[in-house]
């Protein structure tokens, strides 16, 4: 039996402005050539139109993400490897319409004077779960951004007077918590494993402004074991790499909250460090369900928006992982 023959389709779509039809090609016309070999079409310019050519059920699909896209160059967005196929997959699911969502709202302003805003929709819920919530658990894959998030929503609460100390912290699963190394050796030891936190805090404040907190104490940046003992009012608290606390670390840290303070517990329980394997994030998620004032968000590979590779490398690996589900 012969296969069905391809409908073959054309459709215009006009753009007004000739700097969002450059910006939409892109440099070689990179950006063009991905929509094309996703869908399996052809995209020429024509005078102020651009011409979308191909199989009639392709043709649609490439239309919709073309328009997507120039939304968001309307909207002042630039357009990278990243958003064009976090784009695609909003259209395969047919919520092209929430991309514009993305470009409403700037989390903050890095200290190179770039507005950060959220990528993908998941971030953006995390972010909205931040904001509503004194504690937010935010659980994913590497590359969803849940760190970088978490150090520009403290900031921004900084800069508005909210809070007045950001305390940044990470177990140190490596530098052997329990072993009682004396305050200088663990510091040294736990440096190398703080490093993301501090890069998030320069990107945003700059290593001047960073410098003068930290030496006013506005800012913090210490080992978990640091905080027993202790309680963090007026405080923006994030716990990184929460996958690789105990229980025990877990509630200590969380009943440390003082008056007027916020918690974001970031972690991928896919990565747990511990010789147990029992993570404190993993109970603490559990035990908490339901609580007012606490969320969960849990971020996919469809919110990775570091290299396109790393949400492959991922998919492949959850493949693996669970053979029946795919």
């Amino acid at each position: 039996m012969a296969g069905k023959a391809m409908k073959m389709i054309e459709q215009l779509v006009n753009v007004e402005r000739m700097e969002h039809t450059l910006a939409l090609f892109g440099s070689f016309d990179t950006n063009v050539k991905m929509i094309e070999e996703a869908y399996g079409v052809t995209v020429l310019l024509r005078g102020t139109d651009i011409k979308v050519t191909g199989d009639a059920e392709k043709v649609g699909p490439a239309v919709r993400v073309i328009e997507t896209l120039l939304s968001l160059l309307n909207n002042g967005e630039a357009l990278t490897e990243q958003n064009i196929h976090y784009v695609m997959s909003l259209v395969s699911e047919g919520q092209e319409d929430r991309a514009a969502q993305l470009a409403e709202d700037v989390i903050c302003i890095t200290a190179k004077g770039r507005p950060l805003k959220s990528k993908t929709l998941g971030q953006k819920k995390y972010i909205e779960a931040i904001r509503q919530n004194t504690i937010t658990f935010g659980v994913g894959p590497a590359g969803t951004g849940k760190t970088y998030l978490a150090v520009a929503m403290a900031v921004r609460a900084f800069r508005a007077h909210e809070i007045n100390r950001i305390i940044l912290t990470r177990p140190a699963v490596e530098a052997g918590e329990k072993l009682g190394f004396l305050p200088g050796d663990l510091q040294n030891k736990v440096d190398p494993y703080l490093r993301p936190l501090y890069d998030a805090l320069f990107d945003m404040l700059g290593s001047e402004n960073y410098q003068r907190y930290l030496e006013r104490g506005n800012i913090e940046v210490a080992p978990l074991a640091y905080m027993r003992g202790r309680t963090l009012d007026d405080s923006f608290i994030i716990l990184d790499e929460a996958q690789n606390t105990t229980p025990e670390q877990m509630k200590m840290l969380l009943t440390r909250l003082g008056q007027n303070s916020k918690a974001v517990i970031t972690g991928d329980v896919t990565q747990i460090d511990l010789p147990d394997k029992r993570s404190g994030l993993i109970e603490a998620t559990r035990i908490l369900k339901g609580i007012s004032g606490i969320a969960t968000v849990q971020l996919s590979d469809k919110d990775v928006v570091r290299h396109r590779l790393i949400q492959e490398i991922i998919k492949a690996y959850e493949a693996a992982a669970h053979p029946a589900k795919h």
